[in-house]
């Protein structure tokens, strides 16, 4: 009998059994029991007696490796891969670990009193922080940073988004501007605090997601008229990120000149308040154009107060922003201000999408 298993932990090698009394051959020996050598009376032992071999039998090889050795080498192979596996599953179920999806869900939409959204936010936050700590975030250059410094601006919860949602739509009802400060750092600059406990922080939350809710409502738009197309998608978005940035780079030259100093994702953030404005617009034409006819009326009725509206907001943040003293071989603080405030006008306007509405 010979028989070897590769995948698991047995291997074995052994010759064929023989019953004549003189002896045995393979790994086993049998001795008679008496001098007659009788068949029916025998015992059996391991290596206990001297093998015959038969001439068929093949012969083992003297560099062959032993059976303990054959045991061994599979378990040797098999343990860097286990623990390899083992470390691959872990960061999986951390990274796809459906507690956290959960967590991340039932924070965002609401659907939990406060302290239990509270409780999930910091569930999440702490495996967001083992995933910047342990992930492949690391792997790719200055992607961690880049990471490190959008966390800020994303730190909202339901009670900030209303507040900050009504305080551009509604400017004139409010009174303090200035940002709440925590405490200034070694470089002369000072830190303020999360949107959670300021509403006159800046955040990209509420400018992203307008800007998606602004383009899915202009592809309605587009559906209702029986033009729509899937390039309408990236046509609007891209005409609305194109016109942005280059607002942006404008209002960073002005800051330049006064040499007043502002992080490029706090003009992101102000800049994109205005697709709030756009969203109530296209769903204001939308509404009415459906109901009685007048998308464009309605559309530019409501543009009317969003524009001012989000000029009015520009107004008092940028005047909060830029400070009393500026370069005096700049250009004057009051005209700037004032230049911003009056630019949101113009690019609502050219970033509308009224072609098709009723």
């Amino acid at each position: 009998m010979s028989g070897f298993y590769e995948g698991g932990t047995y291997s074995g090698y052994g010759g064929e059994g023989s019953n004549n009394t003189t002896g045995g051959s393979g790994g086993y020996s049998y001795n008679a029991g008496g001098a007659g050598g009788s068949s029916d009376a025998f015992s059996g032992s391991m290596g206990s007696a001297p093998m015959s071999y038969s001439q068929n039998q093949p012969m083992k090889r003297p560099d062959a490796p032993s059976n303990q050795q054959l045991h061994q080498q599979p378990q040797q192979h098999q343990q860097p891969s286990s623990n390899a596996m083992d470390n691959a599953m872990n960061n999986a179920m951390n990274f796809w670990n459906p507690a956290v999806t959960m967590a991340a869900t039932a924070a965002a939409t609401g659907k939990v009193g406060d302290v239990n959204s509270q409780v999930m936010m910091n569930v999440a936050e702490s495996m967001g922080k083992q995933f910047l700590e342990t992930g492949w975030i690391k792997a790719v250059p200055f992607l961690e940073n880049f990471i490190v410094g959008l966390r800020p601006y994303f730190a909202v919860d339901n009670s900030y988004v209303k507040r900050k949602m009504s305080k551009v739509l509604f400017p004139f009802l409010y009174k303090e501007w200035a940002r709440e400060e925590i405490e200034p750092n070694p470089d002369g600059t000072m830190t303020y605090a999360l949107p959670q406990q300021d509403e006159n922080a800046p955040d990209l939350y509420i400018p992203s997601m307008s800007l998606l809710t602004y383009v899915l409502l202009c592809a309605l738009c587009y559906g209702n008229a029986g033009k729509f197309d899937p390039e309408v998608l990236p046509d609007v978005t891209s005409k609305c990120l194109i016109t942005q940035i280059l607002e942006v780079i404008a209002i960073r030259i002005g800051f330049y000149l006064m040499e007043a100093p502002i992080p490029l994702l706090d003009l992101l953030s102000y800049t994109g308040y205005k697709y709030l404005g756009l969203s109530v617009n296209m769903l204001s034409g939308l509404t009415v154009g459906h109901f009685l006819g007048y998308g464009h009326r309605s559309y530019y009725f409501t543009y009317l107060w969003t524009a001012t509206a989000i000029s009015y907001f520009i107004l008092k943040v940028m005047a909060n922003c830029i400070p009393r003293r500026t370069s005096a071989a700049g250009p004057k603080r009051q005209f700037m201000v004032l230049g911003f405030a009056a630019s949101q006008f113009a690019t609502c306007w050219f970033v509308s999408q009224t072609t098709f509405l009723e």
